[in-house]
């Protein structure tokens, strides 16, 4: 049968068949003849709380089911089996399938038949006049209650509508997941392949996306005369939209960081702000954590650019919060940023990452947030960055253990 969820307006409740009725004397002999002969599926096989069984099964396309009831010898509805069931089924090639269930030992009271009927409005010219046909036969179950068996011309063709409509989909989306697949693996490159060479600082970064591609980024940049960059960002949106404009800042980021005519980290990011903010949409724009560390004075200079603050764990036990020195870059064409500095000692540990880690909820509906991450970072600060990471990522996981809601990024720095 052909099933008719085209369009479900909203306006119109939703109506099927759910169910036929066909009376057998036996559930279980007519149960097999429905599962091995004719391939139908079982949709029911429970006791009701009268004691009755309830059987029922469904053609292979599940658009409606049939009851097989066993009637009382001495019920009205006993005296119904036997007979025909006036049950059509629909298939676009007869023939096909009478040889099939005939080979499973079917018993059909005919050949399948050609039939034509014409059809239209009472009129003199034939063109309003059109032919309707199909073929037909009828089989009997093991009660000798009698079925319909037809194809109509315009079912086949539905139906070979449907099968390339939905072949066509198949390979649409088939070629989507090709593409996604690529993306996800040139977006993996765009993170760090190599750790730079720094001397007093140990440094691991990680970054899980919530769909096959995100919009979370971070990098490691070697700058020149003994200083590093490490950054994290985190673009608005989720999904391809977000990562084509991840390239774009990383692209972007790393250009500016070659650049040798900036005077300033600040001027550095104000250029970035200007091309982000030029080759993206109006409501396009990412909030970004800069730092630059210099490897022979410890030194820490940063700006953070409406990111969530970074986590400075003394060894002494101590906390800092690296808070917000600027706007998100990409949004306004008028922009800048103001530079904090901080001094690294033996043992102290940076933490860097995006909402996706104190947005993250669980079942009942409560967030991460940043208590249980300070809480989660003490415990694991003592680990190397590698570890620490792998860490803090299963903490989140084993709190929001469903379905990932956006992307996680860590960098955690240690200075050695």
């Amino acid at each position: 049968m052909v099933d008719s969820f085209q369009s479900l307006d909203k306006q119109r409740l939703h109506l099927r068949v759910h169910a036929v009725n066909i009376y057998v004397r036996d559930q279980d002999k007519s149960l097999r003849f429905f599962l091995d002969q004719l391939k139908f599926d079982l949709a029911f096989d429970a006791k009701l709380e009268s004691g009755e069984r309830w059987v029922a099964v469904a053609p292979p396309d599940g658009s409606a089911l049939l009851a097989l009831i066993a009637p009382q010898p001495e019920s009205w509805e006993y005296r119904l089996i036997g007979r025909p069931t006036g049950i059509v089924f629909v298939t676009e090639d007869v023939p096909a399938k009478y040889g099939a269930w005939r080979r499973r030992g079917v018993r059909f009271q005919y050949a399948p038949r050609l039939r034509r009927v014409q059809y239209g409005r009472q009129s003199s010219s034939e063109n309003e006049q059109q032919l309707w046909g199909g073929v037909f036969t009828h089989f009997i179950d093991p009660d000798g209650n009698s079925f319909a068996l037809t194809g109509f011309d315009a079912v086949s063709r539905e139906i070979d509508e449907q099968r390339r409509l939905l072949a066509e989909r198949a390979e649409a989306e088939q070629r989507r997941a090709y593409e996604l697949e690529i993306a996800k693996q040139v977006q993996a490159r765009l993170f760090p392949q190599t750790l730079p060479p720094i001397q007093t600082l140990e440094i691991a970064g990680m970054c899980i996306q919530a769909r096959e591609v995100g919009g979370d980024y971070f990098d490691f940049l070697d700058l020149g005369s003994g200083d590093f960059a490490l950054i994290a960002a985190d673009i608005a949106g989720k999904g391809m939209a977000a990562a084509l404009l991840m390239a774009n800042l990383q692209a972007n980021l790393r250009i500016q960081c070659e650049n040798p005519s900036h005077a300033s980290r600040e001027e550095l990011l104000r250029s970035v702000n200007h091309v982000f903010y030029r080759n993206s949409t109006e409501s396009a724009y990412a909030t970004l954590f800069f730092a630059e560390y210099n490897d022979q004075r410890r030194q820490l200079r940063y700006t953070n650019c409406g990111h969530l603050p970074a986590l400075l764990l003394r060894s002494d036990g101590s906390l800092e919060r690296l808070a917000s020195t600027g706007t998100v870059v990409g949004l306004f064409a008028e922009w800048d940023c103001v530079t904090e500095e901080r001094t690294l000692f033996e043992g102290d540990t940076l933490a860097i990452y995006t909402d996706g880690v104190t947005e993250a909820f669980n079942e009942a509906g409560d967030d991460y947030g940043e208590e249980r991450l300070i809480d989660s970072f003490r415990r694991h600060a003592h680990l190397p960055p590698h570890s620490a990471v792998l860490a803090l990522v299963d903490d989140v996981r084993r709190f929001s253990p469903r379905e990932q809601s956006d992307d996680i990024t860590f960098i955690i720095a240690k200075c050695r």
